[in-house]
């Protein structure tokens, strides 16, 4: 680790690795053809620094209409967000690394080179629990140096790498007794080999760009360079593949952009197209979203997370080749994601069975499943297809899913986390629910710890999430106070300052300066909930602005000036498509980005004797508001007219002319954002709230 691989040999060693393409007469059509790829990725030439990539790099990608901004060139500064990202660094990212070495994910590593004695432990795609880890450290030295942290991290990868096996092969279920599973089809299906290096490739990728580095990259291009490509693709000579759980496709893309190498893009396009060679179940190809070629995708469905993160892996082939089929295809499944399978709090997947989707408007709320890195994956897609079209509506999705399904996932102080994130729940009556632990939703571990480490390098990577830039200006993407300093396309030093209070406050004040100044275009997000929208450019009125839309300000820009957005903050009791059957009836609260619930603990009238199946909103009532700073670590919370309606139990069936009528009490109803719920004692909690028309 002392002696560093100078960026131009690194560069040098990915390039000499080239394969030659296969034939166009070998390949299935759409199949990853040099055809689609820009000259410059055909020359395999590497052009950005490595300091300078987004999130995702975007940098070359042709069909991109954004380009992504440096987590480093943006600075989230005191507000909504900072102390979360402050939990994440100073908490959740050192007590994981403990629980993870606790639990033997390390000793995994550490038995195959005689440093450990402890048998293997965990499940089969335990390895990437540490690589998901790894890329929340990258992201977070992207955001600033953290000396011990590093160190840490160094030591750990030295001991990963130390076990690849000469052929490249690195994986620690797979070995001594397991070692003649490694690649079978069964396995392939199951194993998640493909899936550990697909997340070992995104770790070392971000531990790149944070800081030069490329041990554990070069291990990860080591697997793919010389164990996979070799042995596993259309050419006579090699076996079938298929990825059983995406995410080496998204991993093989982001590879190629940071090498400028065509080949991973040839082989990820190869997955996506699937290999008929491989027999699989029409059950399994709904189950794990690949093994057909994706464009034969009408809709979403099977796992929640494997279909999310094929759909990103998709729209990066889409951003790399142009290839119209794909972008087709993942219109029409986003159009059903937004029509028929999005919970109000950005989550996705229904159905505990398979973690999986359900049917068209199957979202239950008790029993929703709504898996942190499912909601992770919806922001992931969201941000890929936003980066394809320049479109508010894929922004507004990421902004819900983060606020809401992906900020639900950890709790307050950082140390425990919902796998699921239902949107009503009884600590008392779901013993059955194998991810309670006493009562309690949110833990501290889980044998599956995919969701928290993902978490973590969701809030690590946060900043790369609020700007891009494009031919003609920069988009505003998310609101907070925060401070971009990066750059116009056409190199032009540009810095942005935001102060607001959001999301409790809808007023933003948005600063523009230009280093020299020139005309360009800012594009300003207005976000779909806002419905009555004030813009004033250097204090005048500027109009145009529309829910759900970019506002397109172009002008001559000097140091200084200033944009003045004030959104609606009206608070919205929504409802849903009657065909959702679970929320005929109720209402949610949303008031900006912010969806709302109750907890029972704070109902004045949670008396024994009265449960949250009691309560109802009176429609007729007006929202009250109240910032709360010393409750859940500074929430705003609302108050709302109701009733506890009391029923004397007639029995399980009875004619409907013997009903009993209610006995309705008045009262009030409390509500805090469901992403602060379950951060005190087990308690009931709903978002869909029965209601009374008067």
């Amino acid at each position: 680790m002392k002696k560093r691989v100078s960026r131009r040999r690194f560069i040098a060693s990915a390039a000499v690795s080239i394969v030659p393409s296969v034939l166009a007469s070998a390949q299935p059509k759409g199949a990853g053809l040099l055809s689609f790829l820009s000259e410059a990725q055909q020359a395999s030439k590497f052009s950005t620094n490595w300091k300078d990539a987004g999130v995702i790099d975007l940098s070359n990608s042709r069909y991109a209409k954004l380009k992504t901004v440096p987590v480093r060139a943006v600075v989230i500064e005191d507000g909504f967000w900072s102390q979360r990202r402050k939990i994440n660094l100073t908490s959740s990212i050192p007590s994981m690394q403990k629980e993870l070495v606790d639990h033997g994910r390390m000793d995994n590593f550490l038995r195959l080179t005689g440093k450990s004695t402890q048998p293997q432990k965990g499940p089969v795609f335990s390895d990437s629990d540490i690589y998901k880890w790894t890329e929340a450290v990258g992201f977070q030295l992207q955001n600033g140096d953290q000396p011990e942290l590093r160190k840490m991290t160094d030591a750990m990868i030295r001991d990963v790498v130390a076990i690849q096996e000469p052929s490249g092969y690195l994986n620690t279920y797979y070995n001594e007794d397991r070692k003649p599973l490694r690649m079978q089809y069964d396995t392939q299906t199951t194993g998640h080999e493909l899936y550990c290096i697909g997340h070992m490739l995104q770790g070392a990728i971000a531990y790149y760009r944070a800081t030069g580095d490329p041990t554990l990259m070069n291990a990860g291009m080591r697997f793919v360079d010389d164990f996979l490509i070799p042995n596993y693709g259309p050419g006579p000579n090699q076996k079938g593949i298929v990825s059983g759980h995406p995410e080496i496709e998204i991993a093989l893309i982001e590879l190629s952009r940071t090498t400028g190498n065509p080949k991973y893009i040839e082989l990820a396009g190869y997955i996506l197209h699937g290999d008929s060679r491989i027999p699989l179940k029409p059950q399994q190809i709904v189950y794990m979203y690949c093994g057909i070629p994706f464009p034969q995708r009408t809709k979403l469905e099977g796992h929640a997370v494997r279909c999310m993160y094929a759909c990103c892996g998709a729209t990066d082939y889409y951003l790399e080749t142009g290839d119209q089929a794909y972008w087709k295809t993942l219109n029409v499944l986003w159009d059903d994601l937004n029509a028929h399978q999005l919970y109000v709090n950005g989550g996705v997947g229904a159905r505990a069975a398979g973690e999986a989707f359900g049917d068209a408007y199957e979202l239950p709320n008790a029993q929703a499943y709504g898996e942190s890195c499912a909601a992770i994956g919806n922001m992931m897609w969201n941000w890929r297809m936003l980066a394809a079209s320049g479109d508010a509506k894929f922004t507004d999705v990421i902004e819900r899913a983060l606020y809401n399904g992906i900020n639900s996932g950890m709790s307050l102080d950082g140390t425990t986390y919902c796998y699921r994130n239902p949107l009503a729940f009884d600590p008392s009556g779901e013993s059955r629910d194998r991810h309670l632990v006493d009562g309690r939703i949110r833990n501290a571990w889980y044998d599956t710890t995919c969701c928290p480490p993902n978490l973590e390098r969701t809030f690590a990577s946060l900043s790369g999430y609020f700007y891009s830039t494009s031919a003609d200006g920069v988009y505003v993407h998310l609101y907070d106070n925060s401070e971009m300093n990066w750059h116009l396309q056409d190199g032009s030093a540009l810095k942005i300052q935001q102060k607001t209070n959001y999301p409790w406050n809808g007023d933003v004040k948005i600063s523009v300066s230009p280093a020299t100044p020139s005309e360009f275009t800012v594009y300003v997000r207005i976000p779909g909930w806002s419905v009555s929208n004030s813009i004033k450019v250097n204090g005048k009125e500027f109009p145009g602005a529309k829910p759900g839309k970019y506002l397109a300000i172009k002008r001559r820009w000097a140091a200084n000036d200033t944009v003045d957005l004030n959104f609606d903050m009206t608070t919205h009791l929504l409802k849903a498509n009657p065909a959702v059957t679970e929320d005929r009836g109720r209402v949610a609260f949303q008031r900006g980005p912010i969806v709302f619930c109750m907890e029972h603990l704070d109902q004045k009238d949670h008396a024994p004797g009265v449960s949250m199946a009691d309560y109802t909103v009176r429609l007729d009532g007006t929202t009250a508001t109240k910032y709360e700073p010393t409750l859940l670590d500074g929430v705003m919370t609302l108050s709302h007219p109701g009733t506890i309606s009391k029923v004397a139990d007639p029995g399980l069936y009875f004619p409907v002319e013997n009903a009993a009528k209610p006995v309705v009490t008045p009262t009030t109803l409390t509500l805090i954002p469901y992403y602060a719920w379950a951060n005190r004692e087990p308690a009931s909690m709903q978002v869909w709230i029965p209601y009374r028309d008067a």
